[in-house]
Formats: C-alpha cells, sequence, structure tokens
C-alpha cells in the first residue's frame, strides 16, 4: 500500500528540482523516495550536515584535538571529587 507525501516548496525550488531530476531521467517523486530510502539505509541523512561553530568552539575543539594527539598536556585527577574540589576554588578566585 502507498501514501502521499505532500511537501511544500516555493515554486522556483519546485522547478529547480524537477528540471534537475528531469536530467538524471527521473521524476521527482522517484527522486524522494530515492532520498527516503537512502535515509533508511544510512540511519539518517545520506550527507553530512555541517553547521559553522563559532570561534570560542573552533578553538576548544582544535585544543581537545591536541590534547588528543598528546601535543598539549592535560591536567589528569585521581578523583572527580578533586577535580570539583579544584574548580571551586579556583571559581572562588575569580
Amino acid at each position: 500500500m502507498t501514501k502521499v507525501l505532500q511537501v511544500r516548496l516555493d515554486s522556483e525550488t519546485k522547478a529547480a528540482a524537477d528540471r534537475l531530476y528531469a536530467d538524471l531521467g527521473l521524476d521527482t517523486s522517484t527522486a524522494v523516495r530515492m532520498f527516503l530510502q537512502a535515509s533508511l539505509q544510512t540511519n539518517g541523512l545520506p550527507f553530512a550536515v555541517k553547521r559553522a561553530f563559532n570561534p570560542e568552539t573552533e578553538a576548544a575543539m582544535q585544543e581537545a584535538r591536541d590534547i588528543a594527539a598528546g601535543k598539549i598536556k592535560a591536567k589528569g585527577y585521581k578523583s572527580v571529587e578533586k577535580m570539583f574540589a579544584e574548580l571551586d576554588a579556583e571559581m572562588a578566585r575569580e
């Protein structure tokens, strides 16, 4: 049994997609079915979705990569309690 899926698009996007898929020998409905099947096969979107990070996040991610690569020595703690005690003391100084 098949079901109907309705999607709202602006007319320019619909026309451009129709032309693109026609050039590929597909209709838009077939292309959408292919997208949905690929999503199910990959258990997610069948392409990478990326969002730019702000500079602070980028710097933190680079620092984490450098720590993992051994380029930066990271401080370790023998217990979570010691870590939180040091963090609390640091916060009190600020």
